[in-house]
């Protein structure tokens, strides 16, 4: 058994039990460490005794919104598209019982590569493999809009009615449950109403990540994709929503408005944003004009995202100690960023 102290979220001793039980060729001593990065559900690297990996995978210690944190949905997506030419973990077990740890769990094979997250991750690929990097992220989302739900038994996952309606509402729900700063809210309600007034016709219905992005990637020093990670917010979706994530996180020096999220393209060597989405058009035959709307409510939902996880920092939920001052604040900017992309698009 490991006699390492508990992390937060991890009982170490009921987890080794769980995983020696679960995992027949796992030898103990088990060993936990916490791996930074997420900023929803906490990720641990589990090592044992021979140098074998695996990585495990559960909800906060609190603040879990509704519908929010699914392991179970996480682990039925891996399950489904490992068989494909996506690139995903292998799913090793699940575990339901959440008084192992204080919640349910699971547990996915470790994948070898360079997650890239940020620009000084960017910084260490090999420059001629940086291009090649971003062509194999755009081929793989393709890939993953091409696997047919029903063939993967994902089908029942279908829900009648426009994925963009539904997502407008969950996420204006969410904010208004976790409160917080009532300027901020009124901005986020400002563009929520710029969204549902500008609504375009559906895309399609296709197998969608829903954080499609290249930090939830581990890509190899040729910069082929090995790995995508963080499968919670998957559904049956639309795919200009996938592409919207992506390349609204996707910045390049000088570029006016910040990117959603953290990237490597700011790094010499990377293509810009609309190389990614002429590639994505050309390969996947998707016509792809009202991505300016995808876009604003990628930013729009990136505010969301951050509303949230400033209140988790603020509650102390998140494991890595460190304190809500040392959390960025980008709600304003994004908000700000999708009404102007709205008022071109509109």
């Amino acid at each position: 058994m490991s006699t390492q102290a508990a992390l937060p979220g991890i009982d170490p001793g009921a987890v080794t039990t769980w995983i020696l039980a679960a995992v027949p060729d796992a030898v103990a001593p088990l060993s936990f460490s916490f791996v930074a990065g997420g900023r929803s559900n906490l990720t641990y690297r589990v090592t044992d005794a021979r140098g074998a990996a695996w990585v495990l995978r559960r909800p906060p210690t609190g603040q879990v919104l509704a519908t929010a944190h699914d392991m179970g949905r996480e682990y039925r997506f891996l399950t489904a598209l490992h068989p494909t030419a996506v690139p995903v973990a292998e799913p090793v077990a699940m575990c339901d019982d959440a008084t192992v740890t204080g919640a349910p769990f699971y547990l996915m094979g470790f994948v070898a590569g360079t997650v890239l997250a940020t620009e000084e991750d960017g910084l260490a690929l090999p420059l001629a493999a940086r291009g090649a990097a971003a062509d194999s992220i755009v081929d793989t989302l393709i890939e993953l809009h091409a696997v047919d739900p029903v063939a993967v038994g994902l089908d029942s996952l279908a829900r009648p009615g426009s994925f963009l309606e539904r997502q407008l509402r969950r996420w204006h729900r969410q904010i208004h449950a976790t409160g917080g700063d009532e300027k901020q809210l009124a901005l986020l309600d400002e563009v929520h109403a710029r969204l549902v007034a500008l609504l375009p016709p559906s895309a399609g219905t296709v197998i969608a990540h829903g954080d499609y992005r290249a930090g939830n990637l581990a890509v190899d020093q040729t910069g082929q994709v090995r790995g995508v990670f963080d499968w919670e917010l998957a559904t049956l979706g639309d795919a200009l929503a996938d592409l919207g994530w992506l390349v609204s996180g996707w910045s390049r020096p000088g570029d006016p408005d910040a990117a959603t999220t953290a990237a490597p393209s700011t790094a010499p060597g990377f293509p810009d944003a609309d190389h990614l989405a002429t590639r994505y058009a050309e390969r996947s035959g998707r016509d792809i004009a009202a991505l300016p709307y995808y876009l604003a409510f990628a930013r729009w939902r990136s505010a969301c995202i951050w509303h949230g996880v400033t209140a988790r920092y603020r509650a102390g939920v998140m494991g890595d100690g460190l304190a809500d001052e040392a959390r960025p604040d980008p709600i304003d900017g994004q908000a700000r960023a999708a009404l102007a992309g709205l008022a071109r698009f509109g």
